[in-house]
């Protein structure tokens, strides 16, 4: 029986689209259209009723009662594969999402370990903020998302991997006395920090919106390292991830800001949809879970 086959009934069961499908597989949809019918005809049996439009494609009830088979055959031949060498066993395309805290710490040993250990593995990666990050994990655009988690999906196995504190930052050139400094005096500056459609922004913004006064100015950035840059250049103060800024805390090219509040830390999961099977990311899922904790280890 193929093995591209019945790979090709789960997605096709699963995303409802012979479309989707194809793009999920990499390939066109009369190629998943021919394979379906072969299967169907190899089977003798109707799997999917072709309504046609836009109407999702419907498993039949022969299709229904033969699903949990074929994904137990899958599951099977996958136990077996991860049993033999996974330098070989693990091919093809990994879509990577990561957020950009991870892009600028530990993403490099990471990307070291999955060509050392699967070097026949290639990688899409996407470095995004988690809400974009987290819709491709649920959509099936991304296969793995290393970001703010855990998500909220029955779909979705999260795998913990690290929290990072958050501190408020600024140039020695600000000149900002070394003492407890209340919310109200860090507003008297730009407040650099992440994008808006991100928890961390929507978490200052809230407590600098019940404050009295003016309104605080927020320069947000989806990117990490343009904040520490204009931090570094005293354009304002922001909060960034204690792991990012070790090295130029010690250099002196930026201090710790002491206030009475300061941001929830970061906590990072590797996410993906286990529905169906997704070997390459459960290996890879483990993988940066083990690359996390070594980073960690190394800098304590």
């Amino acid at each position: 029986m193929n093995y591209k086959r019945l790979e090709t009934f789960i997605w096709v069961a699963t995303l409802g689209s012979f479309r989707k499908a194809a793009e999920q597989m990499h390939t066109t949809q009369p190629a998943i259209s021919a394979r379906i019918s072969g299967l169907e005809s190899e089977l003798g049996v109707k799997l999917f009723e072709r309504e046609g439009g836009s109407s999702p494609i419907a498993l039949t009830a022969k299709g229904k009662e033969l699903l949990p088979y074929v994904e137990k055959i899958l599951y099977q031949a996958e136990e077996l594969r991860k049993r033999t060498d996974v330098a070989t066993a693990y091919s093809g395309t990994l879509r990577l999402g990561v957020s950009e805290t991870i892009a600028n710490t530990w993403l490099p040993a990471l990307l070291t370990r999955i060509h050392e250990d699967m070097p026949n593995l290639e990688v899409e990666m996407t470095v995004d903020v988690t809400t974009n990050l987290a819709v491709g994990v649920k959509e099936r655009s991304l296969d793995l998302g290393l970001l703010l988690g855990p998500l909220s999906e029955p779909s979705v196995v999260n795998v913990e991997l690290c929290h990072y504190p958050l501190s408020w930052v600024a140039s020695p050139k600000l000149d900002l006395p070394d003492r407890l400094h209340y919310l109200e005096e860090l507003a008297n500056w730009p407040i650099i920090t992440y994008a808006r459609n991100t928890k961390p922004y929507t978490e200052i913004n809230h407590r600098f919106r019940c404050l009295d006064g003016p309104p605080a100015r927020f320069f947000a950035s989806t990117s990490l390292a343009a904040c520490r840059s204009l931090a570094i250049d005293a354009v304002g103060i922001a909060t960034l991830p204690d792991i990012m800024i070790d090295v130029d805390i010690e250099l002196g090219k930026l201090k710790k800001i002491k206030s009475i509040w300061s941001p929830s830390d970061l906590h990072f999961t590797a996410s993906y949809s286990d529905d169906p099977i997704n070997p390459f990311s459960e290996m890879t899922a483990k993988m940066a879970a083990e690359v996390a904790k070594e980073y960690a280890d190394a800098r304590a």
